[in-house]
């Protein structure tokens, strides 16, 4: 089960909407025969390539799948009814599927007279598929919050320089979070501040994300931009009254940039309303780069998921925080964090932490909190 949670991880960012799944199939005398994941969406299901891959050492053997196998017809057939067809005597399988259209697969094995089994290393697997099993339980994507700061917890001096807080090595693993996400946000005055570029580099076969500027009034990002190259898709998210008509040309081949229209909130846009319409568009997992403010929007939505810190081995004294208002006014109301990972990157501290309120794989539906002003990262 573990290498089937290997395989998985294979495909994260790559196969959106649908989850990430590894299958590894032994023979009837308990011998590897077949492996395999799900690579794209529309592509063969885990079961399938391992299968395959198994032949007719399937017959008898015993499957190992990250999640319950499907049992409906979409852009491919019931992997449940294919399990049955080859032979298959067992099946082990993660996590259960939530989703009602899919779910089923398990009844229908066992009704065929496979022995099914379910919970081996569930914690694993669902960790590994957060993001689709958020969308699903949540309807709205899974936020990971990325930051980098210096020990004291700045992202920033006291004059705005941040190039660079963290070590080259830290850098390259962000790229990798970028790599298994669907969408990357930034706030506009990160766009203002450091023209970020939000792609992909270094990364061999990545799936570009889709790179979001949150920018209500339509002011920060201007024709030019390197978030509107096209090395990426990129969305502006604005009001609905703002003025875009400088965007109307401003992307590659001076074709239109893809705008996204929001109502206004009490502060800039909802974030619920923004999750919501990002989620429309088949993204189940969102790395949020953005600013303290917005950041800060998220967590007081109830938004983020998955925190991930690059600590570096810096002291400031000054400049702005990593986060800012969530809406936290005494230390009772302050969100815990658990752990989940801390690792050596380069010379930083990489610091993994989820919510103490999450399910494994979600949270509590967002809230009313909203998106940062237009003047603030």
């Amino acid at each position: 089960m573990r290498r089937a949670i290997t395989l998985a991880a294979r495909a994260l960012g790559a196969t959106s909407p649908n989850p990430v799944v590894g299958c590894v199939i032994l023979d009837a005398a308990g011998e590897p025969a077949g492996e395999g994941f799900h690579q794209r969406a529309g592509g063969p299901h885990a079961e399938i390539h391992a299968l395959r891959a198994a032949g007719d050492r399937a017959s008898g053997g015993t499957a190992y799948v990250t999640l319950e196998p499907c049992d409906h017809t979409g852009r491919t057939g019931p992997c449940a009814r294919a399990l049955v067809e080859a032979g298959i005597a067992r099946v082990v399988y993660a996590v259960g599927d939530p989703n009602p259209q899919a779910t089923g697969g398990a009844d229908t094995l066992r009704a065929a007279g496979v022995r099914v089994e379910q919970g081996l290393l569930a914690g694993e697997a669902e960790a590994g598929n957060a993001a689709w099993l958020t969308s699903v339980r949540l309807g709205r994507p899974h936020v990971l919050w990325k930051y980098a700061a210096t020990l004291d917890g700045r992202i920033a001096a006291a004059d705005a320089t941040s190039r660079w807080i963290t070590s080259a090595e830290s850098r390259a693993d962000v790229h990798r979070l970028r790599a298994e996400a669907d969408a990357v946000v930034v706030g506009s005055g990160t766009a203002r501040a450091d023209d970020p570029h939000l792609a992909v580099r270094g990364v061999e076969g990545a799936v570009q994300p889709l790179r979001v500027v949150v920018d209500t009034e339509a002011t920060a990002v201007r024709p030019g931009a390197r978030v509107l190259d096209a090395a990426a898709p990129t969305l502006i998210a604005v009001a609905e009254d703002a003025d875009t008509t400088h965007l109307k040309a401003a992307g590659p081949g001076e074709e239109p940039v893809d705008v996204l229209r929001l109502p206004r909130a009490e502060r800039g846009l909802s974030v619920p309303d923004l999750l919501a319409a990002l989620h429309a568009r088949g993204v189940r997992s969102v790395l949020l780069e953005g600013g303290p403010t917005l950041a800060g929007a998220f967590v007081a939505a109830g938004a983020v998921d998955k925190v991930v810190g690059y600590l570096a081995p810096v002291l400031l004294g000054a400049g702005p925080a990593a986060l800012g208002d969530a809406g936290i006014t005494t230390l009772a109301r302050a969100l815990r964090l658990r752990m989940t990972g801390t690792e050596r990157v380069g010379p930083d501290l990489r610091i993994t932490a989820a919510p103490e309120r999450a399910a494994p794989a979600g949270t509590a539906p967002a809230g009313t909190a909203t998106v940062a002003t237009p003047k603030e990262r």
